[in-house]
């Protein structure tokens, strides 16, 4: 079990690393970003099975093609914006729904989608018509699609970020094109450091437990580590990291990366915990030990991204607001 954990963290640590390095090297036709999104696309459907899998063994129905297709849509939204440098052109920054809103406009039409194919469903003679039957599926296929695709979405729009302001107002940059990718991978290594440090200070000191029933494991004083650690890593990534992605940007004072990480680290370490736990829940709920065997040894997709789902919005939200990283 071991074994193959560390084998398949080997393997997609190589895949992220690779791809990090291309998309801050070579880009595409001037459209940043584009190396990495087929990596959290693959993320992005990977929890989407995952997840409708715990909620068909709850006994729950939902229709895996239209999860499928929709989380895929919404992710995808936010790669809407990198059409115009990778043909030359540049976004337009009059644009009235920014390049936010391609991600409000794909999740309108994932609930349409769902609600068109249900009735299609519903109007066929086999489909059960119990009461609550089509409620239920579509409920199901909304929740999936848009607990994974938005904050997928928003990883997608972190990486396209250029500064502050700079994503929802216009196109300009001043920054360089991998401020965005300094901040992405800040998020990701402050989100897992924080995993770790809980798994590591709640084995070695952990005594009182989180919340037993959910997940036994869990320890005030792993949390306790898993903050102080997410807060570190922070510090390190907004003191030298960004410099060395995006030289462009300036190096941060001391009392910006100090003021930055104490924000950051915090709210990315709890908020993967929720994240985190959030998965324990349904697991729990439906009966299930694992969300899926994807990855040998760390079991599901979604085992994987639970941290990362709940901590994207904070994340981007510290990073636009200017709290952490450069802010011009």
């Amino acid at each position: 079990m071991l074994i193959d954990r560390l084998k398949t963290s080997a393997v997609l640590i190589t895949i992220v690393c690779v791809l990090i390095y291309l998309d801050a090297t070579y880009s595409l036709r001037n459209a940043e970003g584009l190396w990495l999104v087929p990596l959290l696309l693959f993320f992005a459907i990977g929890t989407a099975w995952d997840l409708s899998s715990l909620l068909l063994a709850s006994g729950r129905n939902v229709s895996r093609a239209v999860v499928m297709f929709n989380t895929a849509m919404v992710t995808m939204s936010a790669c809407v914006p990198m059409g115009w440098p990778f043909f030359g052109l540049e976004y337009p920054a009059d644009c009235p729904i920014g390049r936010l809103g391609w991600i409000v406009a794909a999740s309108v039409a994932a609930i349409m989608v769902t609600l068109g194919c249900e009735m299609w469903t519903y109007g066929r003679p086999e489909v059960p018509r119990e009461k609550g039957y089509a409620i239920d599926r579509t409920l199901s296929a909304v929740f999936v699609s848009l607990y994974v695709g938005l904050p997928m979405a928003l990883l997608v729009s972190l990486r396209s970020l250029e500064s502050v302001g700079s994503l929802a107002l216009d196109s300009s940059s001043t920054s360089g094109g991998n401020w965005g990718l300094a901040a992405l991978i800040t998020m990701i290594a402050v989100t897992k450091s924080a995993d770790a440090g809980a798994y590591f200070v709640g084995r070695a000191v952990g005594r009182h437990k989180l919340i037993p029933r959910l997940s036994p494991g869990k320890t005030w004083e792993g949390a306790g580590g898993g903050i102080l650690t997410s807060t570190i890593v922070a510090f390190a990534c907004l003191r030298w990291l960004f410099p060395e992605l995006s030289p462009s940007g300036g190096a941060l004072s001391l009392l910006h990366c100090l003021t930055g990480a104490m924000v950051l680290g915090p709210v990315l370490a709890i908020t993967g915990i929720m994240g985190d736990l959030a998965e324990s829940l349904v697991k729990r709920d439906a009966g299930v030990k694992d969300s899926g065997s994807w990855l040998p040894g760390l079991g599901g997709v979604w085992d994987v991204t639970d941290s990362l789902i709940a901590a994207s919005m904070p994340a981007f939200l510290c990073f636009a607001a200017g709290v952490a990283g450069p802010t011009g």
